[in-house]
């Protein structure tokens, strides 16, 4: 017997629908969807949230020398004119050497990192930015629901849709 539902779908369509859901999940903390789904996106939300408030303090501040480019008052890149072995002439842009405090992972956060990347999409801002969900994970979601051992999310069921009569129901993160 299958441990979980078919939704209709080939296994890696269910599996794609499933992860995009959970993505969305995590990103708006709340979606509409059918009754069946949203159980199904609920255990795999669970198991992310608890696996990032296992691994929320698990990890060391480092001090890293970084190589950046010196930029002037308006943010530009400074630049200085340098002659080549040959002769010629051109730009080179200048670096200042910093020394910033950055997280470094301990193996087994690093590991649950991995595990949420396997769950979850890459998505990306109107801007292009690219949007670090497992951050959001460690930082904000895991950090409210840190009492808590269990149920993380819930399920609100609104009634049938109009079109095919479908069981609605709200997904949404405590």
């Amino acid at each position: 017997m299958a441990t979980n539902r078919k939704l209709g779908k080939t296994t890696d369509q269910r599996i794609a629908m499933l992860r995009t859901q959970t993505t969305d999940l995590i990103l708006h903390e709340k979606i509409e969807t059918t009754l069946a789904r949203a159980k199904e996106v609920k255990a795999i939300a669970d198991n992310l949230i608890a696996l990032a408030i296992k691994e929320k303090d698990n990890f060391e501040t480092v001090e890293v020398k970084v190589r950046k480019a010196k930029l002037d008052a308006k943010g530009n890149k400074v630049t200085e004119r340098v002659t080549s072995k040959n002769g010629k002439e051109y730009l080179r842009v200048v670096k200042e050497e910093t020394t910033e405090k950055r997280q470094k992972d301990m193996p087994s956060r690093l590991n649950a990192r991995r595990k949420m990347m396997t769950k979850l999409n890459k998505v990306t801002d109107s801007e292009g930015k690219t949007i670090d969900l497992t951050s959001k994970l460690f930082n904000e979601i895991a950090s409210r629901q840190e009492g808590r051992v269990g149920g993380y999310t819930r399920i609100l069921k609104v009634g049938p849709r109009r079109g095919d009569s479908a069981e609605v129901a709200i997904l949404q993160i405590l």
